[in-house]
């Protein structure tokens, strides 16, 4: 896999599930900054249920793609974006996580059907649908802004040290740290 560095093995991997306005995206969002904020890469992959366009009519990525381009790539300053049409089929998180650059976790937010990596289940108070947890194995821990009904380990969603904390030990990120600290003495 491409996300990954000579020695290091797979990237590790951590989802983060839940329904729709649960938390996923601010609870990403906070473990991505603490997790840089100790050195680490980080990734994303998110999954969007109702499709997106990162373009609109008129612009010519729009336009390129609109004519029969089967990937056009955006390029400006500091920033670039691949846009790839998948008519056939859905691209599916495995054929995904290959075209990330080397990193040291990635965080998946939805993929809730796909491959075997750890999930967090985020559950808010005022969400009425049924836990995800009971029926996928999967899912490891609960965080939630209330007391949930579970064997599983609930995390406090406002907690993000503890979260984080669940993350490292799960994916054991420490050896993340240590395969740095390493390279860092073995390049000296």
């Amino acid at each position: 896999m491409r996300a990954e560095e000579p020695g290091q093995g797979p990237p590790r991997v951590v989802g983060i599930v839940g329904y729709s306005n649960a938390g996923k995206t601010t609870l990403i969002e906070k473990l991505v900054r603490r997790f840089r904020a100790q050195g680490l890469r980080v990734a994303v992959v998110k999954h969007a249920h109702h499709g997106f366009d990162m373009d609109r009519p008129g612009k010519d990525s729009y336009r390129y793609r609109e004519a029969g381009a089967g990937q056009v790539l955006i390029a400006a300053g500091l920033r670039w974006a691949l846009l790839t049409e998948t008519p056939q089929r859905a691209a599916t998180l495995e054929s995904l996580l290959p075209r990330l650059d080397p990193c040291d976790l990635v965080l998946v937010e939805g993929f809730r059907a796909e491959g075997s990596f750890p999930r967090i289940e985020v559950r808010r108070r005022g969400i009425d649908e049924p836990p995800l947890f009971p029926r996928d194995p999967q899912v490891l821990a609960v965080a939630a802004d209330h007391v949930v009904p579970t064997t599983l380990p609930c995390l406090d969603l406002n907690d993000i040290a503890m979260i984080a904390d669940f993350v490292a030990r799960t994916v054991d990120l420490d050896a993340c740290r240590r395969g740095g600290d390493e390279s860092a003495e073995q390049a000296q």
